[in-house]
């Protein structure tokens, strides 16, 4: 008869160092970390509860812990409460498919759901007039005076990226990652690899292509030079003294540096700060649903997994809510008082 050895002691440490790292691979660096510190916050909560992870057998952690580890989140934010539960939960439910220990997850679920506060609604905020500036100081770049080659191409880059954010939803390393053999321009659309590592279809309007076909054409001696095929080089790149005659892709944080320079020449250096590339996806998403009125088209279009994301956007400001009001009640009060139809 075959002796059936139990399986060897696991520490609640040892466990969770298996469950990071393979996260790691399968999520972002940002979610990684994020989930890093849930699990760090929730050793600390173990910790304080008489429970050595390091000594302790993987196999004596209960579902009853979460109900500490949510006590200890309320000195957090709601949305970072969220997101730490959300990495302890991933952990329990890891111990559960590697057999590690039995889990009873709807109980866990359920200690959640009473004790996890919820987030509130918060609506996207961002100055809209003020972006239509730098957009509209964005279209007069390609006129400005530049002292050398590397700054006219840079000003034609820059005005062709700012349209193209503004007009695409793109988010900022979507836009700083696109090669030239992304853009379709017969279709007016580019396939990109987007958030979550999914495939997705992203449209230009007209305005964006001529902008960057301007850009393009300025730098075609660049790239004709550089011996790679048009197809392969970035769409938006590098102009400054570093890179000589390659052609070298602009980084996220160039892209960053780009709108945060010609904001401040646009609108004064009061309003640094105050639009980042992602402002440019909010106001692209809010013109799609003021435009249409079309909450599934909006939603398709900036690419939202989830509806809920878009209809934060369907909120409309005091400054439209006035003007609303405005047309309905005072612009007929004169119709209504002379009885007129």
């Amino acid at each position: 008869m075959e002796t059936v050895f139990p399986p060897p002691e696991i520490s609640i440490s040892q466990a969770m160092e298996a469950y990071l790292k393979g996260l790691s691979l399968a999520r972002s660096a940002n979610t990684a970390r994020t989930y890093h510190n849930g699990i760090e916050m929730f050793k600390a909560t173990l910790i304080d509860q008489k429970l050595d992870p390091d000594t302790t057998d993987v196999k004596k952690l209960s579902e009853d812990l979460i109900v500490y580890f949510t006590t200890a989140l309320k000195e957090h934010s709601p949305a970072t409460e969220r997101l730490y539960i959300t990495a302890v939960t991933g952990f329990y439910e890891y111990l559960e498919a590697q057999a590690l220990t039995s889990v009873n997850l709807p109980r866990l679920r359920l200690l959640i759901r009473q004790r996890a506060r919820r987030p509130g609604i918060r609506l996207p905020q961002f100055p809209r007039d003020a972006i239509d500036e730098v957009l509209a100081y964005a279209s007069r770049l390609a006129s400005h005076p530049a002292e050398d080659e590397n700054a006219r191409l840079r000003n034609l880059r820059d005005k062709a990226f700012l349209i193209t954010l503004a007009d695409t939803g793109l988010r900022v390393h979507e836009a700083c990652n696109l090669r030239r053999g992304d853009l379709d321009w017969n279709e007016g659309r580019a396939i990109i690899i987007g958030k979550g590592n999914k495939q997705a279809v992203v449209r230009f309007s007209q305005r964006a292509q001529a902008a960057i076909q301007q850009y393009l054409s300025a730098r075609a001696p660049l790239d004709g030079a550089s011996g790679r095929p048009l197809s392969a080089q970035p769409l938006f790149a590098r102009h400054d003294k570093g890179t000589g005659k390659k052609v070298k892709p602009i980084t996220t944080a160039t892209g960053r540096n780009i709108v945060a320079a010609r904001v401040k020449e646009a609108l004064g250096s009061q309003a640094a700060g105050s639009i980042t590339p992602h402002s440019f996806r909010h106001y692209f998403v809010t013109r799609v649903l003021l435009a249409s009125g079309n909450l599934k088209l909006a939603q398709e279009l900036a690419r939202h997994q989830n509806i809920a994301v878009t209809t934060r956007y369907a909120h409309l400001s005091d400054d439209e809510l006035d003007k609303g009001y405005w047309n309905v009640f005072e612009d007929s009060k004169d119709d209504l008082v002379t009885g007129e139809q």
